[in-house]
């Protein structure tokens, strides 16, 4: 049987997202920058049977919708662990039985990066977990469940660490895959330096 596997993208308002990178770069470059990773991160997200966008606004809706993604607008933005719950609970909704949640702010995710961690997740049995670190502050930028109800959601600094710890207590199987395509994030000005070192 196959196993039918729905990419989560959550893509935050472009208006408001990019905060942090306020000391590197004006309103307007933000909010392109962010647009132009939530492109991509759809595009890539198509490796997975389904893809739901999580989204934060209209305009974000339109981009997704416009890609062929299935599309969820949140009531109000409540952080990226709700975001996250919403779109579990939709894709289960419509007949999941694994989940990608994926970030929308990796500047070098590809189609094939999300294909291989799916292809990696796919050799192992449920229950597991399959991580993407992100570089430094030991969070977490693409995470597969299966089953989609597996462990808590943990999103933020240190988030790694805690889905690890979550899934041992469980009895489920947590597995690293590293991806340099998956752990560049840009969320502070220093993440621009190395994006420009990167390509």
């Amino acid at each position: 049987m196959v196993m039918k596997t729905w990419v989560v993208v959550l893509i935050k308002d472009f208006d408001t997202a990019k905060q942090r990178l306020q000391p590197a770069m004006g309103a307007k470059s933000r909010r392109a920058l962010a647009r132009r990773n939530a492109r991509r991160a759809v595009e890539a997200a198509a490796a997975g049977d389904r893809v739901l966008v999580v989204a934060g606004g209209a305009e974000v809706a339109e981009m997704a919708a416009a890609r062929g993604a299935e599309v969820l607008v949140e009531p109000r933005e409540e952080g990226q662990n709700v975001a996250a719950r919403r779109g579990i609970n939709r894709a289960v909704e419509k007949g999941a039985e694994a989940v990608l949640i994926l970030s929308s702010d990796l500047p070098l995710v590809t189609v094939d990066s999300v294909r291989e961690l799916l292809h990696s997740a796919g050799r192992h049995a449920s229950p597991v977990v399959v991580a993407a670190p992100a570089i430094g502050r030991g969070g977490t930028n693409a995470l597969y469940i299966r089953p989609p109800d597996a462990i808590g959601l943990h999103f933020g600094d240190d988030s790694l660490t805690k889905f690890r710890d979550d899934a041992e207590s469980r009895g489920v199987r947590f597995v690293i895959h590293h991806s340099d395509a998956m752990a560049l994030d840009l969320d502070e000005p220093s993440d621009l330096a190395r994006l420009s070192r990167a390509v």
